[in-house]
């Protein structure tokens, strides 16, 4: 029987409800602390508020805790109930400890990235997990 990727990650953080895992990303183990961030502008779909939002993000990659920045849009993907391309731009970051990423957070490039683009978004949802 194959297993979609997605259908495996979805069992494996089920079946490790409950169980901490913070101690790995803070002994800096592989993996880190993954940080997605989902952004829903103001303006679904306009394509400056949205080169905005990507320009301000990649100004995000030179603050020293962020190990890695992928950006993204929705992807023209099959349609499923169980997909969700609402967004308009997702961010995904690595930082190494929860240090790193309270660092990342509290920097001032971070601050003034929100101060500059928050006005372009109507909804911001994040997920922050470490491996299980």
């Amino acid at each position: 029987m194959d297993i979609d990727r997605r259908t495996l990650v979805i069992g494996i953080a089920l079946s490790g409800a409950g169980v901490s895992v913070a101690g790995q990303a803070e002994a800096g183990k592989p993996g880190g602390i993954r940080h997605q961030v989902f952004f829903w502008l103001k303006r679904p779909g306009n394509a400056e508020d949205r080169a905005k939002l990507v320009e301000g993000l990649r100004t995000l990659a030179a603050i020293p805790q962020v190990r890695e920045l992928y950006l993204g849009v929705p992807a023209a993907t099959e349609q499923r109930d169980v997909v969700d391309a609402s967004f308009d731009v997702s961010e995904m970051m690595l930082f190494d400890t929860l240090v790193d990423q309270k660092g990342y957070q509290d920097h001032p490039a971070h601050q003034a990235f929100v101060a500059a683009c928050s006005p372009l978004w109507r909804k911001v949802v994040v997920y922050d997990t470490v491996s299980a």
